[in-house]
């Protein structure tokens, strides 16, 4: 039998909401039809009180540091706080594996489809392989500048990467972890290895000023940040440009390039990529930009340029939760100049796009199966007020 599921207002996203709209679905959750109560008896429909969005993608998450929740304070800084990680990431395995597992349901009873996910290691993978959300898995190399050790870094990671198979919702690439790790012959090798297929492709960019002085000038907290892990710059030249800018010169064009942070990313920035790259998606983590570095990125730089924003969490490690709807509410408690429908793009469609699941998921349209979202305690017509939330109800 069908489902026949309503609330105040239907958000489709890639149309106008409607009041009092009634999502038609099959056995399987796929959407068959969107229309008006009027067409129905109001015994055969199930009413919610609250909006229906379609189910929400994460486009940036590190599942697999799960279990080191509160682990690192807050306010430390980027460095610091990749320090602290290093030291303090070790924990036995089934513990580990029990925070993948409520960190997985978490995202999904939470409304959640899909997940950009960066992994280092195999321990995610189990769960990846039995959860009901799809992932994209970024298997993230980084050798910190370091010639010497690239073939045997990539070499290491490759074993990961060959770890998880392939199948309807669970994709995967290679991808550089950041501007100031990676060297040019490891993104060569890392393009060698997707060169057979267009991916998406994640690299985090410009979170902290340190990485953007190191690329200017040469200078800068990265330089003790090295020496503390007994490594050498001595081989690295400063460009004069920002850190985007070497990125740049090493990303395949023809892959979807998602840019991870950008906290300080400017238009010049944003325009440069643009020209340089056939698709780029910017991921705002706005929670773990606040509990790192007390820091947004400013949204107005990607309006200005029309940029694709698409919304993650981080981890549970920088981060009090993984809901993106506590994402989208601080984006709008801090930039209130955005919408709800703004948003609600980022965290949903934009999302789907950059994960390249935008056949199935992100909207509310006949043929697709995203998952509806319910989110309730409404107040004042404000849908993302402080005490909102979702769940998910298909």
């Amino acid at each position: 039998m069908y489902r026949k599921i309503s609330a105040d207002y239907i958000y489709p996203v890639t149309s106008e909401r409607i009041e009092n709209g009634v999502v038609v679905l099959d056995d399987q959750g796929v959407i068959l039809e969107i229309s008006s109560a009027e067409k129905y008896d109001s015994v055969e429909v199930e009413k919610y009180d609250g909006v229906i969005i379609p189910g929400m993608v994460n486009t940036h998450c590190h599942l697999e540091l799960s279990h080191m929740v509160e682990k690192i304070p807050t306010g430390t800084g980027l460095l610091q706080f990749i320090e602290n990680v290093v030291k303090q990431r070790g924990a036995e395995e089934e513990w580990i594996q029990e925070c993948i597992r409520n960190a997985d349901s978490y995202m999904y009873e939470n409304g959640i489809v899909a997940v950009g996910d960066i992994s280092n290691k195999t321990d995610t993978f189990p769960v990846k392989r039995n959860s009901k959300l799809k992932y994209y898995t970024f298997v993230e190399n980084f050798d910190f500048l370091q010639n010497e050790r690239t073939q045997s870094t990539f070499d290491m990671y490759k074993k990961v990467y060959d770890d998880l198979e392939e199948n309807g919702k669970l994709r995967k690439s290679m991808s550089p972890h950041a501007p100031y790790s990676v060297t040019p012959k490891l993104f060569e090798l890392l393009n060698l290895l997707n060169q057979s297929e267009r991916k998406t492709i994640s690299i985090h960019n410009q979170e902290t000023p340190p990485e953007n002085e190191l690329f200017l000038q040469g200078t800068g907290a990265f330089q003790k940040f090295f020496q503390d892990f007994n490594m050498s710059l001595e081989s690295f030249n400063s460009t004069g440009k920002t850190s985007i800018h070497y990125a740049l010169q090493y990303l395949d064009p023809k892959h979807k390039t998602l840019f991870v942070h950008n906290t300080l990313t400017n238009k010049e920035d944003v325009k440069a990529a643009q020209e340089a790259l056939s698709e780029t998606f910017w991921a705002t983590c706005p929670n773990a930009n606040l509990y790192i570095e007390n820091r947004m990125p400013d949204y107005k730089v990607f309006l200005d340029t029309n940029a694709t924003v698409t919304i993650g969490t981080d981890s549970l490690t920088s981060n009090w939760q993984l809901s993106i709807l506590e994402e989208m509410k601080s984006i709008l408690r801090y930039q209130s100049y955005l919408t709800f429908d703004d948003v609600l793009r980022w965290g949903t469609i934009n999302g789907a796009k950059a994960l390249s699941w935008d056949d199935e998921l992100g909207s509310i349209e006949a043929g697709k199966k995203p998952g509806l979202v319910l989110i309730e305690n409404i107040q004042n017509g404000k849908i993302l007020h402080r005490n909102s939330t979702s769940r998910r109800i298909a």
